[in-house]
């Protein structure tokens, strides 16, 4: 039986513990903020309550496989629902006069008449002839490049025929595959997006995360009454069932080391030895803090620092009277101008193309909006609760090339006016209904979860070598691992709980 201390109480940290707890070992989980959880937060206030993290759930099968390894089926614990329609979208003016699209759950047949009756006739076969595309990668890749610990470019090797490499296409981005496919700007602008859920560019993401779409339309949408919380309280519960110990407040503050592996971790002053150490914290803060002046992780910073960092989002938590009619759970409210808008919107996030050098927030962003319609985040029926987020450059105290001051005085507040006087000329106005916000910027995430410049992911995919250059589970040091949506395979609840089981087959059983 190893002693195993786990640095970070988020979805992926107790995810592992719960693993490991099972497998026999000795699990303590040191967490710096005062409640579990990590970036699947909650906010409640007045009656009103707000995930601040995700807000939906694809691919359950991964959760429906922890839970199924660690006791009792995920169905016995959580009640997960369907959402449906999945989202709802509106495109600009270039892509269609006032274009609307309600995205239907779980049936191609579905989802291909709604690109017909929004696009016209053979919308929906394009898209369907796409996601055969997305299926055959899905496929290649779901195994060596999502359920194993990555090795390096020789993971391409894995693929069964020199045939299965043109398939996935790694040096294809999202959207050349997309324009391969689809003819309408719309669905091309409707696939772009899906690169924002690793924290990317279309334009540098690799085709491969045309699996992204795939995996929500076949394998369905999901949500949690109660809200995505839920679900990482029932991971909490479950990782205490199997013996794991977790404390709250209690940062990490150095992994230590001797002999050449990991020997135990310094909790402020306190040291507790350990024989493993896996760390759910951003991969940058492992390296560069946790084991900072340890030889052994030179080369880990190195390969880290050649990948561009995800990009973060600016968050409004609104608290409204009245009720949106027809609002869905979610919508994303799209500019005008596709592709020359939505490029502005990259540049300015990653300070590339006329903002090279520059980050900047999005002067007319993408909207995200969700509202699901649960009495349990709302005082009564006549108010509700909206997260709005748009896509945001890193948090950088000095600005620059690494980002945006999002401590400078008065830029929250008036880019929040700003976001909200999008949403409203893409004909969401509830400006006249708000009893209050809270804005939630970059700094304000990267202060709550310690992630670089509040990245959301850690690391982008843009580029064909990013898969390579993402933190790998197995540590720089014997006997330490990384889980987590900043290491391998990626952000997102799915791939969380894919690099959860990963770093526990790793480690093996007591």
């Amino acid at each position: 039986m190893a002693r195993v201390a786990v640095v970070g109480a988020g979805l992926g940290g107790l995810a592992a513990a719960a693993r490991l707890g099972t497998l026999g070992h000795s699990v303590t989980v040191f967490e710096q903020a005062e409640t579990i959880g990590g970036k699947l937060g909650f906010v409640s206030r007045d009656g009103f309550g707000f995930d601040t993290g995700p807000s939906l759930l694809t691919l359950p099968a991964t959760y429906r496989d922890l839970f199924l390894k660690t006791g009792r089926p995920l169905e016995k614990v959580l009640d997960l629902q369907p959402v449906d329609p999945a989202c709802h979208y509106r495109f600009g003016s270039s892509s269609g006069a006032a274009l609307e699209l309600d995205l239907p759950n779980v049936s191609t047949s579905r989802i291909a008449a709604a690109w017909d009756d929004a696009l016209g006739p053979g919308a929906g076969a394009d898209w369907n002839a796409f996601l055969q595309r997305a299926a055959r990668i899905w496929d290649l890749t779901r195994e060596p490049f999502l359920e194993s610990p990555l090795q390096g470019l020789g993971t391409l090797l894995r693929l069964a025929r020199p045939g299965d490499v043109r398939t996935v296409a790694p040096f294809t981005s999202l959207r050349q595959l997309g324009a391969k496919y689809l003819k309408h700007p719309a669905q091309r602008q409707f696939l772009d997006r899906y690169a924002t859920y690793t924290g990317s560019d279309p334009r540098r993401a690799p085709a491969a995360l045309a699996t992204v779409p795939f995996v929500e339309q076949r394998f369905g949408a999901w949500y949690v009454p109660g809200g995505l919380r839920r679900l990482g309280e029932a991971v909490h519960a479950r990782a205490l069932e199997r013996k794991v110990e977790v404390r709250t407040s209690a940062r990490v503050t150095r992994v230590s080391t001797a002999g050449g592996r990991v020997d135990g971790v310094f909790v402020g002053d306190e040291f507790v030895p350990a024989d493993v150490v896996v760390a759910n914290a951003d991969a940058a803060q492992v390296y560069d803090d946790l084991l900072a002046g340890d030889r052994s992780a030179r080369a880990a910073r190195r390969r880290a620092g050649r990948a561009t960092p995800s990009l973060s989002g600016f968050v409004l938590l609104l608290a409204l009277r009245g009720r949106t009619p027809g609002l869905r759970h979610h919508t994303v409210l799209f500019g005008d101008d596709y592709p020359t808008a939505y490029d502005a919107e990259f540049d300015a996030v990653f300070g590339t193309g006329p903002f090279a050098g520059a980050p900047r927030p999005v002067p007319d962003p993408t909207v995200y909006v969700s509202a699901p319609d649960d009495p349990a985040l709302r005082p009564d029926d006549d108010h509700e609760a909206l997260f709005v987020l748009v896509n945001a450059p890193r948090h950088s105290p000095d600005g620059g090339p690494a980002g945006v001051d999002w401590r400078a005085p008065g830029l929250a507040e008036r880019y929040a006016d700003d976001v909200l006087a999008v949403m409203a000329r893409r004909g969401l106005d509830v400006r006249g209904r708000v009893l209050w916000r809270e804005i939630r910027t970059p700094a304000d995430l990267e202060a709550a979860t310690l992630s670089r410049g509040g990245s959301i992911y850690g690391t982008s995919s843009n580029g064909p070598r990013a898969a390579f250059l993402r933190p790998a589970n197995r540590g720089p040091v014997d006997g330490l691992f990384l889980v987590g949506g900043s290491a391998h395979p990626g952000g997102g609840l799915p791939l969380v709980a894919l690099s959860a089981a990963i770093v526990a087959d790793l480690v093996g059983p007591a």
